[in-house]
């Protein structure tokens, strides 16, 4: 068992990974578990061979099939062809498939990562920080989050863009995916120690999606797909926007940072709805937020 800090070692090399999951999966009978378990890397598989990544498919790294998706490493230099066209192409592929289904409609998550990763030939390929972290992206809030609130007869897939990626091949304008068709989102698990900055990039958004501002150049809403059906507050009354890191308020506290435990603000109603959300640099939280050591009520 190597020590960590006693010496120098090489690095391993850098491995791009994508990895999707389906939503509802174990909700399904057990007798669908084994066909939806062998339909999904068909689905991703078609949808590279359509997006012209006939390399990628026949040379994945340490792939794996965790039953309810499929999780595989690839070439680096391949990511501006994952964000795009691919996952477009698969989102596609889905919606084609559910359309003329007669058994249980596909629906997927996707990550896109990258990090050293062993690859050895030997049986911990692939096994790191990186791969654990692509998913705890898949399983963050803000991905189940968007897909459970989309239109399941028009959006099939999200996928969420880690911070690194983001910055590499989007900002870097290596893809054809353009970052305004990303949301900056905090990725967090449930009863998981993981907190990362990602992207979220739904190729079909639909129904209040639209509405908060999924699509490029709309200013994004506090109002989410968590508050569907709620009352929506009258145009008079103050509101709160958020746009890129700036907040606009027009009554009520703005507040960019950290909150620990309770925030009291004394002054007219301000309502806030949905949970779980962040526009930017500030984050919209049902409840206390608790982040880096302690500071002072305000």
């Amino acid at each position: 068992m190597p020590t960590p800090y006693a010496e120098s070692r090489p690095l391993p090399p850098y491995n791009a990974l994508f990895a999707v999951d389906a939503k509802d999966f174990t909700g399904l009978p057990a007798l669908q578990h084994g066909p939806v378990s062998q339909l999904i890397p068909e689905l991703v598989d078609q949808a590279l061979e359509r997006s012209g990544l006939h390399e990628l498919r026949d040379s994945k790294r340490f792939p794996a099939n965790t039953g309810d998706g499929v999780v595989f490493g690839f070439d680096p230099a391949l990511l501006p062809f994952v964000l795009w066209p691919f996952l477009g192409v698969l989102d596609d592929i889905l919606g084609a498939y559910n359309n003329q289904c007669v058994g249980p409609r596909i629906r997927l998550r996707a990550s896109v990562h990258v990090g050293p990763l062993p690859e050895t030939d030997g049986p911990g390929d692939g096994n790191g920080t990186a791969r654990n972290d692509a998913h705890r992206l898949l399983d963050s809030r803000p991905v189940k989050a968007i897909l459970a609130a989309a239109s399941d007869q028009v959006t099939h897939l999200a996928a969420i863009i880690s911070q690194r990626v983001y910055e590499d091949v989007v900002l870097g304008a290596y893809t054809g995916l353009h970052p305004d068709r990303c949301v900056e989102v905090p990725a967090t698990v449930e009863g998981k120690i993981f907190s990362q900055r990602a992207w979220l990039y739904v190729p079909s958004p639909s129904g209040n999606l639209i509405q908060a501002g999924v699509q490029s150049g709309e200013e994004f809403s506090t109002t989410t797909d968590a508050s569907a059906g709620q009352e929506q507050a009258p145009p008079s009354e103050p509101v709160t926007r958020y746009s890129g890191n700036t907040q606009h308020v027009g009554e009520g506290a703005a507040v960019m940072g950290n909150i620990g435990r309770d925030f009291t603000y004394t002054g007219g109603s301000t309502s806030y709805r949905g949970t779980n959300q962040h526009w930017g640099s500030g984050d919209n939280v049902a409840g206390d937020k608790q982040a880096g050591g302690g500071g002072g009520h305000r």
